[in-house]
């Protein structure tokens, strides 16, 4: 049985394949996968959505918001901010999270309206 959506052809335009080609090249998308793996994770993507929306929250009030202990939440807290999604502030012996940048704020709001298009007219 042969499915419609395969091409039965190996290239069709091996101008645009090569140039495309040398740009991923250049480009860092195994950094790019990382970060779209961070936020693969409905834990901390409640967390970066939490972020999202109250800009600054104690490591405390998050494992409150999103159901998980301290621990647990300090952990997923340092893996986004190893990718360069989170960053804190220590303030005496409390730890504050943000979002690191509106580039980051952008792709969380693009996803939450894509995610209800999708969801809503799908």
């Amino acid at each position: 049985m042969q499915k419609n959506d395969i091409c039965h052809v190996n290239c069709v335009d091996k101008i645009k394949v090569d140039r495309l080609k040398s740009e991923l090249e250049k480009q860092d998308v195994l950094g790019l996968a990382k970060i779209f793996k961070a936020l693969s994770d409905e834990t901390r993507m409640k967390i970066v959505y939490s972020l999202y929306i109250e800009e600054e929250l104690c490591v405390c009030d998050v494992g409150s918001i999103v159901g998980a202990s301290t621990a647990a939440v300090s952990h997923h807290l340092r893996l986004l901010n190893r990718q360069g999604i989170a960053k804190y502030r220590k303030e005496g012996k409390l730890v504050y999270y943000s979002l690191v940048d509106d580039h980051v704020k952008q792709l969380v709001r693009l996803a939450s309206e894509h995610q209800k298009e999708v969801f809503n007219h799908g």
